[in-house]
């Protein structure tokens, strides 16, 4: 009787820690993000608007975002997505621009990707929206604002700034962080085209998925000693 009930808390607990380990994959939010979230004032780089789809009952149609008027850049082009439409709003800008030439006489203001019926993100799916941006001014960071609608109407605004040393706002805008050349991330042609950021996984998993992948492999390994010992005591009874 020892043994059965020995063999059976031991098929628990490693359930428990199969279920504990996927839950380390499991992202802790699904915001609206930028990728890859550094890089260098004064260099060209490719990012990528990451967009997940939170709610279980409706799909993201549409995605518009928002260049800072504080910092504008000079040079702003988008990359085709199969099956969205992209608009972009231009307007004369407000601050100085950097790069060379002298002024443009208009900054891009505002992107929006708009799905076309087949191309809604589904729930539990993300798609991104790469973008080029270049010169980038030299400040602390840019703060892109934006806005997702869903096929049922609700519009999520992620347009709280992040408050340095303060907890993350409910809906944080994506925030591109600029940093002195050497301590940036990749720029130029950062990212993949399958859509990955250099962080090992193309879900935005990251460190996690080995984690949780040796999790997972212990559990099994301690659920199969747990029923052979539960054989075993069988037996003898």
């Amino acid at each position: 009787m020892f043994r059965l009930r020995t063999a059976s808390s031991a098929a628990l607990l490693c359930g428990a820690a199969v279920v504990g380990a996927l839950a380390v994959a499991a992202p802790a939010s699904a915001h609206v993000t930028v990728s890859p979230s550094e890089a260098t004032p004064g260099d060209y780089t490719r990012v990528a608007f990451r967009v997940p789809t939170e709610s279980d009952t409706a799909s993201t149609t549409k995605v518009e975002v928002f260049l800072p008027d504080a910092n504008p850049v000079a040079s702003v082009s988008t990359m085709p997505v199969p099956g969205w439409t992209v608009a972009v709003e231009r307007k004369k800008p407000t601050s100085p621009v950097a790069g060379e030439g002298g002024q443009p006489a208009e900054v891009v203001s505002k992107i929006t990707w708009t799905a076309s019926p087949a191309a809604a993100i589904k729930p539990g799916e993300f798609q991104e929206f790469p973008v080029s941006l270049g010169p980038l001014p030299k400040t602390e960071q840019l703060v892109f604002k934006a806005l997702q609608t869903y096929s049922d109407g609700a519009v999520v605004r992620w347009i709280e700034e992040p408050v340095e040393g303060g907890e993350e706002p409910e809906h944080p805008a994506p925030v591109l962080k600029l940093a002195a050349s050497g301590t940036a991330g990749a720029t130029v042609d950062a990212g993949s085209a399958d859509g990955s950021d250099g962080s090992g996984s193309a879900d935005g998993s990251g460190p996690a998925l080995p984690l949780a992948v040796a999790g997972l492999v212990a559990g099994l390994v301690g659920a199969a000693l747990g029923a052979l010992a539960l054989t075993r005591s069988r037996r003898s009874a």
